[in-house]
């Protein structure tokens, strides 16, 4: 499972644009706490100490307490916007959790033994369809990844979703069918060679019929 981050905010008195236009040039980040039984709590959390968190990945699929003046609950944060052009965090949006929510999460997907995959070893290319999977999983169980073990697949194979074992408690959102998760494509000197034995086998076989009808009787 995955390991629960720390986060710590301060209550914000005033709400609006002017207010938080206020806060980021104190280097605050506007957001708000929403769910459960509780009214909305708007927050600002610090910029220095967000970016850290935001850097060191998986922020929007991590448990996270969040601590506000002294009394810490347990959100997922739902949505960050950003800068247009800075591309840095301007607003955040935090859910509440019980300890029996379960929520919509994207999960990564960790391909293990590449460096032994027999296709990856011929030459062939691990290409990565979903590099994550959206999965239906309890709060307080989010998983850190999904693993699939692709040292026996061979170039040309496709990797789905059955071929990985899914975390107990957990079910992927897609249903009904056996999604792509990645394939090892053949390396693109041995595409070019079967497409040139492609092309000289249809040449010869356009001059096999062309010489056919030259010396057939009229």
């Amino acid at each position: 499972m995955a390991d629960d981050l720390s986060l710590s905010a301060t209550v914000r008195e005033s709400v609006g644009k002017g207010a938080a236009r206020e806060a980021r040039r104190n280097d605050l980040i506007p957001g708000v706490i929403y769910g459960g039984s509780e009214e909305p709590l708007n927050i600002n959390v610090k910029f220095n100490e967000l970016l850290k968190k935001l850097n060191a990945g998986r922020f929007m699929s991590t448990l996270i307490n969040l601590t506000v003046e002294g009394k810490t609950m347990q959100v997922i944060c739902r949505d960050i916007q950003k800068h247009i052009v800075k591309d840095l965090p301007t607003h955040l949006d935090f859910m509440r959790l019980s300890k029996t929510a379960r929520i919509k999460l994207f999960i990564p997907v960790v391909f293990h033994n590449q460096d032994i995959c027999k296709g990856i070893k011929r030459g062939g290319v691990l290409t990565v369809v979903r590099p994550e999977v959206e999965l239906l999983v309890n709060a307080m169980e989010i998983p850190s990844a999904l693993e699939v073990d692709i040292k026996d697949f061979e170039v040309g194979d496709t990797i789905t979703i059955s071929n990985i074992v899914l975390p107990s408690g957990t079910e992927t959102t897609i249903k009904g069918r056996d999604f792509v998760v990645a394939n090892i494509q053949a390396p693109s000197g041995l595409k070019s060679s079967e497409n040139e034995s492609s092309d000289t086998g249809d040449s010869a076989a356009d001059t096999s019929e062309e010489e056919k009808e030259e010396t057939s009787p009229e």
